[in-house]
């Protein structure tokens, strides 16, 4: 705000004071009308059809939350001041509810809006792949998930190394997960996508509201009959979970390690759980079957823990791959009928566009044969780092099928530069799309 001289030897005239003042007041009052009038009637390219529907999605977002302030840490002791704190994951976390909210009053700019905020950690081994093409495919595998969390606000974390020497291969994970709880007290909810997952919608952000209406902190596909009456080892998937910021959850985590090589009982465990999961392939405790374990134990968990069945939080990509191809001509479809969904946009306001396309999704479907886009193609048993390969699988529908996932989902990204790739198989061409959209996807 600009600040007025108030000494005597300048002190305008009473008359004068009044004039200036009320010349400000006139050129305020003209900019706030300007504001509002070009805020209100924005500049609209093409069919005036396309004013109802964007201004109708307006009104939620004018108010949005402050921005963080990422260069405000003030002097206020909080639990990083604790000599005691460990981010180990064989050191307990206790009172972190109340730790991770006196934190926050001392952030008020990151307290707005902290209910929503997501950050989503993946990551892969700390030595090269040994597959010729593992790192290319890790690569494309990690921009695929940039480039959903750019569109989404949300944050990402990629860590390459094991956090604990003992914790390898598929537990590697829940030091990593721990680790970022202690290190993003600002989030809600921790994501994790393991490598091999690919985001193929790109527009489908999380049911955050959802979740928190029912008051689950641990979100995982799965199945409740696979797990109580079938008792499968694939009942659910540990490779991709969401889960809450909270005590509940770091005592959960210390639970389900305690399983994993970190503990005494770790053959044990191992023995255990083939004697229930009788279709568990190897003998060693694995992360997967301990979480459904726990879960067949206390059926008191799923008052916590959410089995998502609802839609592909994750999916076999066996099912999903020979798909893409039918969903695109389906999409296709929607956008030649309605001209606002082949409206050029900036990336930022993706979502406006997502919720604008919802509507024709309707009689898609969620899941197996449905023909809306999934949210996330697994490639489990590729293994596309170590090349090791599930030998059900050729090596190359693994890989081939990678590509096509990974291209099925970067059309969706590189529409909104101008661009996509005419086919799936071919990552290298691209064609500029045309401003009223080609007649031919695809997307």
């Amino acid at each position: 705000m600009t600040k007025f001289s108030t000494s005597s030897r300048n002190k305008p005239s009473p008359t004068t004071n009044d004039g200036c003042l009320y010349m400000g007041g006139v050129v305020f009052a003209f900019l706030l009308v300007w504001c509002l009038w070009s805020y209100a009637d924005p500049i609209i390219f093409g069919s005036n059809n396309f004013m109802p529907r964007i201004v109708s999605d307006m009104g939620s977002d004018r108010c949005t939350h402050p921005t963080p302030n990422l260069r405000f840490d003030p002097p206020d002791s909080t639990f990083y001041d604790d000599s005691k704190l460990r981010y180990s994951i064989e050191k307990k976390v206790t009172g972190w509810d109340d730790k991770r909210k006196e934190w926050l009053k001392h952030h008020p700019t990151f307290a707005a809006g902290a209910k929503d905020r997501v950050v989503m950690v993946t990551g892969s081994q700390p030595n090269p792949c040994q597959n010729p093409i593992g790192d290319h495919l890790l690569l494309r595998a990690f921009k695929n998930k940039v480039d959903y969390c750019r569109i989404h606000g949300y944050d990402v974390f990629y860590n390459n190394v094991l956090l604990h020497p003992r914790m390898k291969s598929y537990w590697a994970k829940l030091p990593v997960v721990k680790a970022t709880m202690l290190a993003h007290p600002e989030a809600e909810w921790i994501w994790w996508v393991d490598s091999d997952a690919i985001i193929t919608d790109m527009e489908y952000k999380l049911p955050l509201d959802s979740y928190n209406y029912k008051g689950h902190n641990l979100v995982v596909h799965g199945w409740p009959k696979l797990i109580y009456e079938e008792k499968s080892w694939t009942s659910l998937n540990a490779g991709v979970f969401l889960i809450r910021n909270c005590q509940w959850s770091m005592d959960f985590i210390d639970v389900w390690a305690n399983m994993g090589p970190i503990s005494p009982d770790y053959k044990k465990w191992g023995e255990i759980q083939r004697s229930v999961f009788k279709d568990k392939l190897f003998p060693e405790s694995d992360d997967q079957t301990a979480l459904i374990y726990l879960i067949y134990k206390d059926r008191r968990l799923t008052d916590k823990i959410y089995l998502e069945g609802e839609y592909y939080f994750e999916g076999y990509w066996v099912e999903i791959v020979p798909t893409y191809d039918n969903i695109t001509k389906k999409y296709t479809g929607i956008e030649q009928e309605d001209s606002l969904l082949r409206r050029r946009h900036a990336e930022k306001v993706s979502e406006q566009y997502a919720a604008f396309r919802e509507p024709h999704l309707k009689e898609a479907g969620n899941g197996r044969w449905s023909w809306r886009r999934p949210f996330i193609t697994h490639f489990t048993g590729c293994q596309p780092c170590s090349g090791n390969h599930n030998q059900i699988y050729t090596e190359e529908s693994c890989w081939n099928g990678m590509v096509k996932a990974l291209n099925f989902a970067d059309n969706q990204v590189l529409w909104k530069y101008g661009f996509v790739h005419p086919d799936l198989l071919d990552s290298k061409t691209v064609t500029e799309t045309l401003f009223d959209y080609p007649d031919e996807g695809p997307w």
